[in-house]
């Protein structure tokens, strides 16, 4: 759209309220942002999805909310009723959150993949949201829960369960499977590096408690339990990468992770990871910070050194540059 002339002044409006419950608050925003649906005026016509937009199902106003960096995760609580199979996972991503990317990412009838797909989130958020979801679960005990989530959670003829799809084995033999170009979006939580492995961790020491797992599996080749970080986040490239020749060109991948400390030495996981997917064919084009304000807050360090409570995640947004 060719700008109006440069003195147009701009004024204070407020937005739509987004779908997803966010408040923007009052936002100085251009007059012309009116014309394409992102901002409400006394009159306007029910919002509507450009013809334009090839990305996702959304209207503008949706869409505003969705592009804040900062998002607060949104969990079901330990005790609601759908969160039960969920919570069996020793790191799981929430079904709401991961349903927010879905929507974002995708149109109706479009495939997702999730290639760490644990106690099936991204299956259920497909199928809630009509989109095909494919996971790859090296746990079998993992993959069962996934099916059973997805019986007991939705409900029968309202959701299309049979068209989501678990694949249980290593997701590096998979993938390989897979048709080249045949995804629309990859969506994953991958494995934590070890950090399950500390006796000393204090949410470890609760799961043990409530006899929960504590870690994803004794499998020799599951990427969590590998010793050396420089072979985690080789593998964990590795795996990644190989999502590019699936994944249509120029669609996304969005990874979830955290920062984590190793001892006196602090990882910043989520940019190494990202340098080194940049190097095999997805560009970084942004990243949104999932603040976790669940989490409790624990005395690390206390009173001698600063040991921070890590409270929340980085989710790394990366085109497909094939």
């Amino acid at each position: 759209m060719a700008r109006k002339q440069q003195d147009v002044q701009k004024k204070r409006v407020r937005p739509n309220k987004p779908l997803n419950g966010n408040t923007l608050g009052d936002l100085e925003l251009d007059p012309e942002l009116a014309e394409v649906g992102l901002v409400k005026e006394e009159a306007a016509e029910p919002a509507v999805v450009s013809p334009k937009n090839k990305l996702n199902d959304l209207t503008a106003k949706e869409w505003l909310p969705e592009t804040i960096s900062v998002w607060t995760q949104r969990g079901l609580g330990k005790n609601h009723s759908d969160a039960e199979i969920e919570r069996l996972h020793p790191a799981p991503f929430s079904f709401t959150d991961v349903s927010r990317l879905v929507s974002f990412f995708t149109k109706q009838g479009q495939t997702v993949l999730d290639p760490f797909s644990g106690v099936g989130s991204t299956l259920k958020a497909c199928a809630v949201a009509g989109r095909l979801g494919i996971g790859i679960e090296l746990n079998p005990r993992y993959v069962e829960l996934t099916k059973l989530r997805l019986q007991k959670e939705l409900q029968p003829g309202l959701f299309p369960t049979e068209k989501q799809e678990v694949f249980e084995g290593d997701a590096r033999d998979v993938l390989k499977r897979l048709p080249a170009a045949s995804v629309d979006f990859v969506v994953t939580s991958p494995p934590y590096w070890c950090i399950l492995h500390k006796e000393d961790h204090k949410a470890k020491q609760e799961r043990t408690a409530q006899n929960l797992d504590t870690r994803y599996s004794d499998d020799a080749r599951d990427l969590g339990n590998i010793k050396s970080y420089s072979d985690f986040l080789g593998e964990l490239t590795s795996i990644l990468a190989q999502c590019s020749r699936v994944l249509r060109p120029q669609k996304y991948m969005a990874v979830i992770v955290s920062d984590f400390r190793e001892k006196k030495r602090f990882h910043m996981f989520h940019a190494d990871l990202a340098n080194q997917l940049e190097k095999r064919g997805f560009v970084l084009k942004g990243i949104t910070i999932l603040y976790q304000r669940h989490k409790r807050i624990f005395p690390y360090g206390y009173p001698a050194a600063f040991v921070p409570n890590i409270h929340h995640q980085y989710i790394l947004i990366l085109q497909n540059d094939a």
